[in-house]
């Protein structure tokens, strides 16, 4: 893993808002489009529009931008808000997949992906609820 001694925020590092939203746009559309991400796809709503707009929001706070989630929502409380979805290793495998290939598709960046899936990895590990 490539490690980048960048200092700036990994928001401005990706391109502040309209790379925030491209990553999102296409995190969403490919759980909508790849047959092996069906598992995490059937945990949303048909439209995807406003899980999108929250995970932005959300997204755009948790790297270092303006807080848009909290002032909107208050604190994320993630595992408490996920805590209705079946949430195990294949759901945290498939949002992973999804996140890394969007990611790979948006950001140029080798070192920012790299410290952006760990850190993604780590908060999808413990969004897990369900035994295997």
């Amino acid at each position: 893993m490539q490690i980048s001694n960048d200092k700036r925020t990994h928001y401005e590092r990706i391109g502040g808002e309209e790379k925030v939203r491209a990553l999102v746009q296409r995190f969403y559309h490919l759980m909508d489009e790849l047959p092996e991400t069906h598992g995490i796809r059937k945990l949303h709503q048909a439209s995807l529009k406003g899980a999108a707009d929250k995970l932005f929001m959300f997204l755009t706070g948790w790297m270092g931008g303006p807080q848009l989630y909290v002032e909107k929502f208050g604190h994320p409380r993630l595992r408490m808000r996920h805590i209705t979805f079946p949430i195990g290793e294949d759901e945290r495998d498939q949002w992973m997949l999804c996140m890394n290939q969007a990611m790979q598709d948006v950001i140029e960046d080798k070192a920012l992906r790299d410290e952006l899936s760990a850190a993604f990895y780590k908060t999808a590990d413990f969004m897990r609820n369900k035994t295997e």
